[in-house]
């Protein structure tokens, strides 16, 4: 019975969500970290709807496809306040780490830095080859078909 509490413990620890900052200054390295991968990383908020309706489609993809190199990386652009309610969406929603939380000095900088056509609404997600370089930028509610057909061609 020990081993089975055991093990719900260390299920329900596989997901946690344990946001960590990124700014305009660590942006880069945490794509770095991820080099050799085709990296997908989406922004999102608890208050988008957008957002949160396309998570477990991206989840559904990372599940699919990490195992030839695909690595979701999620940045919550929730306030502070809201921290908690991301994490307990990205628990519930079983989003794999690395999770992020935008922490940027300069909003401003930090979306400009990302992509100048970029107007910092949500959802937005980037996609970068194995090399680290950004490859596309989609705004809005994305074709989640063509952009798991983007995500293969670099497979």
């Amino acid at each position: 019975m020990k081993t089975l509490a055991v093990l719900i413990l260390a299920a329900g620890t596989m997901f946690a969500a344990d946001l960590k900052p990124v700014s305009e200054a660590t942006y880069p390295k945490m794509v770095a970290a991820s080099k050799g991968k085709v990296v997908l990383v989406n922004f999102w908020a608890t208050y988008c709807v957008p957002c949160r309706k396309e998570m477990p489609a991206l989840v559904s993809m990372h599940q699919r496809l990490s195992a030839k190199g695909f690595q979701l990386i999620t940045v919550s652009a929730d306030e502070i306040e809201q921290e908690k309610d991301a994490a307990a969406f990205l628990d519930k929603t079983r989003v794999p780490a690395p999770v992020y939380i935008k922490r940027a000095k300069d909003d401003d900088k930090f979306i400009n830095s990302l992509d100048p056509k970029w107007s910092g609404a949500l959802p937005a997600t980037f996609l970068y080859d194995r090399q680290g370089r950004k490859l596309k930028s989609y705004f809005g509610e994305v074709d989640l078909k063509q952009l798991e057909a983007d995500v293969l061609k670099l497979l």
